[in-house]
């Protein structure tokens, strides 16, 4: 993969780590803000609006700019988002920290999804975002296990200051390493026809199948350290060591999502969601028994990212040319919805009685609407192949 790419790969690390960091800190945020821990669990929620809303309005307000210039903006944001979020007196503040944070998320993967396909060949375009996204793996395999211990051992705001040194040194990365005229075109395309993409039914789809899909993980990851903790019995500081398992799934399943993206596309975007929904209710069958546990942990990882590159690829192919900028960060900003969603849809799962044992069932069944749609998508894709391969006389 070329230079560019891989330093999109480090800013995708920073901004994953602020992303996921705060689910391995969940009892010390709520014991320090005295609130609860569904009340923690909103912080999630809020970054994740904060993505969806903030994805389409920064990619439309910074269409014109040099991509390269747009990526370091954002990185600047993001550090000083985090910084604030380190200096937060309560949690109104701390929540609005995260959501000034989030505004930076949606739009740099939008525009870096772009990027990177736009640095390589046809064949390998999965692979480029596959790589992209390795930024948010290995965030998950290091930067959440270690941001816990360091939350344990010094507090969770030195987290987050340590996060905010993550940003400043993606930021002298991307500037090194980006070419400035990367991803342009002399061609600029009409603000209707960019907008035009939102009326495409396919486009609907694959925004509708990434909500739910991740919704999903969501429902059941928000809550992962009550789950670890409270159900399967294992102490506080085992929460890290299996998160870190969590990562290495997430890295496999990564690379794997995008290679079969590459060979198949529509396989691999049913066969994916499809892993995702089975693995969820496996998981709630095992959570008393703390060694397959931990293996169900690294499996969910490993299939909720496999799923990403095919989520990312399908939308950009469907959107066409002209919207490929807009689609790309709207994605991404319905992976966001989707966490939304997942947090609160398992907050209200807890607030009405169930056990925490019940997420990964509901996780199961909100993930099976989304592969539901995966279907009906790729069934509306077969007139169209058949057609190419026997035209009308």
């Amino acid at each position: 993969m070329p230079a560019a790419v891989l330093a999109l790969t480090a800013g995708a690390f920073g901004i994953g780590t602020t992303e996921f960091v705060i689910m391995g800190l969940l009892l010390q945020v709520a014991a320090e803000m005295h609130v609860s821990v569904p009340a923690a669990g909103l912080l999630i929620s809020g970054y994740a609006l904060g993505v969806f809303a903030g994805a389409p309005i920064l990619t439309l307000a910074t269409r014109r700019m040099p991509r390269k210039a747009v990526l370091l903006a954002l990185m600047a944001i993001f550090t000083l988002g985090n910084a604030a979020c380190a200096l937060a007196p309560n949690y109104a503040l701390l929540m609005a920290a995260r959501v000034l944070t989030s505004l930076a998320h949606g739009t740099f993967f939008g525009v870096g999804s772009v990027v990177a396909t736009s640095l390589v060949a046809e064949d390998k375009r999965a692979s480029a975002i596959a790589t992209m996204f390795t930024g948010l793996t290995v965030a998950t395999l290091l930067g959440v296990p270690f941001g816990a211990w360091f939350g344990l051992l010094l507090g969770w705001r030195a987290a987050f200051w340590a996060v905010a040194a993550i940003g400043i040194v993606a930021f002298a990365v991307l500037a090194v390493f980006v070419p400035g005229a990367v991803g342009q075109t002399d061609e600029q395309v009409a603000i209707r026809d960019e907008l035009a993409v939102l009326a495409r039914s396919q486009v609907q789809l694959g925004l509708a199948m990434t909500v739910l899909g991740f919704a999903g993980l969501f429902t059941v990851f928000t809550y992962i350290q009550p789950i670890l903790t409270r159900v399967t019995g294992f102490p506080e500081a085992a929460v890290s060591p299996v998160l870190l398992v969590f990562g290495v799934g997430l890295s496999v399943g990564n690379v794997a999502g995008g290679r079969l993206a590459d060979r198949g596309l529509s396989r691999a975007l049913l066969g994916t969601l499809a892993t995702l929904a089975v693995v969820l209710v496996v998981f709630a069958l095992v959570l008393s028994l703390k060694a397959l546990t931990v293996l169900l942990v690294g499996l969910l990882g490993a299939a909720a990212f496999a799923t990403v590159a095919p989520l990312q690829l399908r939308v950009l192919e469907t959107a066409g040319p002209a919207g490929q900028t807009l689609a790309s960060s709207l994605n991404i900003a319905a992976f966001n919805l989707g966490n939304a969603l997942g947090a609160w849809a398992g907050g209200v799962t807890i607030d009405h009685g169930a056990d925490f044992v019940a997420l990964p069932l509901v996780a199961a069944a909100i993930t099976s609407a989304g592969l539901v749609l995966a279907l009906v998508s790729v069934r509306l894709d077969r007139p169209k192949a058949a057609q190419a391969v026997c035209p009308a006389e």
